[in-house]
């Protein structure tokens, strides 16, 4: 479990440049570490965090992927912790998710992913997508599919890369192409169904995304699509996508991804959801979150929702992904209450944007985010870092923070 010093030292360092401490009276308490720095040649992206609490055992998968261009993704890699992510392990690649040449020249790796514990089975359900590269080079959208793996958290030994089977056609006739689950946030039901929300494309010449809920069966093995309910997009940019599923107190809420504009909607089933509308503060204004993902948690019956923005004095960084915030959400007016709003994660030079959530308890959720476009901008030679954002309520709140 060890690092050697030079790394230790490096990793130190960054754990102190990040301000450990928490946010002195500020509703939630953060604390955050580094779990893994890139190096020369290769950076971390798309790193997210799986707990298994019988093991106390966490896991967090991650794609080594080229600095140069968006999507140079390759092997999924593993590094892992016993002991509540004060220490991790050297990253270790994952041999049944290795990019892989098939017959008809193609090179396929999944990426994106998103692992979590599958509680009625015990097994840690990995989802995501699949990435397609002609000749190694050129990608193709149109050949995209729902991957998914399966760890056995005993052994650590995960199962070979599966592809979800999704119908031909949709509730409008329309067909169902490309679909993926890549970056997406997933409900598990107390019977062991699974709330999979799923993107796909009806024209194979635009890649306008419609959003869904797919209810899946998983029997620890192989997950099998069951139905999907409503269906939303919007008809500019990209549509509506990479959507993100929680539940509260009964009610199911869905957050979307647009080009110009971050999305919401909420249902009382879990697949099928009202109108969606445009994400706002309480105050009516946008909350002006764009062109990448948020995610929820959920603290102690309260529901939060994570995300990046425009307006924090960050023009300097693509897309706005940095900071990264977090705030708690009204349900009833699916808004942000803005007198919630704090830092997760601060902007240093890099993006933030592609993040995920592990679940430790009612009390205790963790953010795991890795850096991006790090070799843009004033960092540019530094490695990237994985950083871990534990959150809890703050001591003497009515929330109240785990016990000591």
């Amino acid at each position: 479990m060890n690092r050697s010093t030079s790394r230790l030292s490096l990793a130190l360092a960054i754990i102190a440049s990040l301000g450990n401490a928490s946010a002195r009276g500020q509703s939630l308490h953060v604390e955050r570490s580094v779990i893994v720095v890139g190096d020369d040649q290769w950076d971390w992206t798309q790193a997210r965090t799986a707990y298994v609490p019988d093991r106390k055992l966490c896991v967090t998968t991650m794609s080594r992927t080229a600095k140069a261009g968006a999507h140079g993704y390759h092997d999924v890699y593993r590094v892992v912790s016993h002991d509540q992510g004060a220490t991790w392990s050297e990253p270790v690649p994952i041999p049944a998710l290795r990019r892989a040449l098939q017959d008809d020249g193609y090179e396929v790796v999944a990426g994106d992913l998103w692992p979590t514990l599958h509680n009625v089975s015990g097994r840690i359900l990995v989802t995501g997508k699949t990435f397609n590269f002609a000749d190694g080079v050129k990608e193709n959208f149109l050949r995209e599919r729902v991957s998914y793996a399966v760890i056995q958290p005993g052994s650590l030994a995960c199962g070979p890369l599966e592809l979800l089977e999704m119908p031909r056609l949709d509730h409008d006739r329309k067909p169902i192409m490309a679909p993926n689950a890549g970056c997406h946030q997933r409900v598990d039901l107390s019977n062991g169904d699974v709330l999979l929300p799923v993107r796909y494309q009806r024209d194979p010449k635009r890649r306008v995304y419609v959003s869904v809920v797919a209810k899946c069966q998983f029997d620890g093995h192989k997950l099998e699509y069951l139905e999907h309910g409503s269906e939303h997009s919007i008809p500019r940019g990209r549509g509506l996508y990479e959507p993100s599923l929680a539940e509260l107190h009964g009610e199911y809420f869905l957050t979307m991804r647009a080009d110009d504009d971050a999305y919401v909607a909420k249902g009382s089933d879990g697949i099928h959801f009202g109108d969606h509308r445009p994400w706002t503060f309480d105050d009516g204004k946008s909350l002006g979150s764009y062109h990448t993902q948020q995610h929820w948690v959920k603290l102690k019956g309260k529901l939060y929702l994570v995300y990046t923005r425009r307006g924090a004095n960050n023009d300097h960084i693509m897309r706005h992904r940095a900071p990264l915030f977090i705030g708690q959400v009204d349900p009833a007016t699916l808004s942000v209450i803005r007198a919630t709003e704090q830092v997760l994660v601060p902007e240093n030079h890099a993006t933030l944007g592609n993040s995920g959530v592990c679940v430790l308890s009612d009390r205790e959720v963790w953010v795991t985010v890795a850096e991006g476009r790090v070799t843009q901008g004033k960092r540019s030679g530094e490695p990237n870092r994985v950083i871990l954002a534990k959150i809890t309520a703050p001591s003497g709140s009515r929330n109240g923070p785990r016990d000591e």
